[in-house]
């Protein structure tokens, strides 16, 4: 979907794991295409053969954007990601492998590698080491395939031990690592619950952003729900050297059709 700002056109993708949950997995696919999305983004296809997924997104129309690494099973040290774990390093290295091979028939560009959780009870400087050396490992496997690395920061109020707390911090990693083949996953309302001060961070972490995403913030809704200016925000980016997708990874408030009524707003 492309929208105009008062910056320039941006390209939007549908999260398919937040959007048009109304209806099952299968049928999303076209429920985006017929909103006007060519994009679509989901944290783990792997419920389902690549082959699968890459016919639904031929079906409907679509390019898929961004991937996750996959999470380890629910209540697992590894349930939102291996990356940060101490001992999980063959878990980490066995996802990147599967995720590379799904980016590979999916056509994804972009693979989100989560952090994970920090063990409780492991050494916060042992726990980051691990974490750059996994990346470090990743980087290698995906240099030359087409495929950027994505790390993302989730905000401290609402996972206070994921591993990777900054943006910042991942744009460190990504400049110490490969910052070719490893960058910045810039989620507009991580950064605006942890620190705000959003324009100025864009644009001084723009050269390693490899992904953008969005919702609003308090209740993680669509733009227009909460209190940042996406009128603005989106005109930045816009307006920036930035040319990938813009993930559309927000829980709507009422029904996904409805609350995309935020995109005429922003265009007006």
């Amino acid at each position: 979907m492309i929208v105009e700002t008062a910056g320039g056109p941006v390209r939007l993708a549908a999260n398919l794991k937040w959007l048009f949950t109304e209806l099952p997995f299968e049928q999303r696919f076209d429920a985006a295409a017929e909103a006007g999305f060519t994009g679509v983004e989901f944290a783990s296809p792997y419920s389902l053969p690549a082959e699968t997924v890459r016919g639904l997104l031929d079906a409907a129309g679509l390019e898929q954007v961004l991937i996750n690494t996959p999470a380890g099973p629910a209540g697992s040290p590894t349930a939102m990601g291996a990356a940060y774990v101490p001992g999980a390093q063959q878990e980490f290295r066995e996802g990147v492998r599967l995720a590379l091979e799904y980016a590979a028939v999916l056509g994804t560009s972009v693979i989100h590698v989560m952090s994970g959780l920090r063990p409780a009870e492991a050494d916060a400087e042992h726990a980051f080491a691990t974490y750059v050396a996994n990346i470090g490992w990743a980087a290698e496997q995906a240099r030359g395939t087409g495929v950027r690395i994505a790390l993302e920061a989730i905000n401290k109020r609402d996972q206070p031990r994921y591993g990777l707390a900054t943006m910042e911090t991942a744009a460190a990693v990504a400049e110490a690592v490969d910052p070719e083949t490893v960058g910045v996953l810039f989620d507009v309302y991580h950064a605006q619950v942890d620190g705000g001060n959003l324009i100025e961070r864009f644009e001084r972490l723009l050269p390693f952003i490899a992904h953008i995403q969005i919702a609003d913030n308090p209740g993680r809704g669509e733009p227009g729900t909460g209190e940042i200016a996406y009128d603005r925000v989106l005109a930045r980016i816009a307006a920036s050297t930035y040319d990938g997708w813009i993930g559309c990874e927000y829980g709507p408030v009422a029904d996904t059709r409805a609350g995309l009524a935020w995109t005429e707003r922003i265009a007006r």
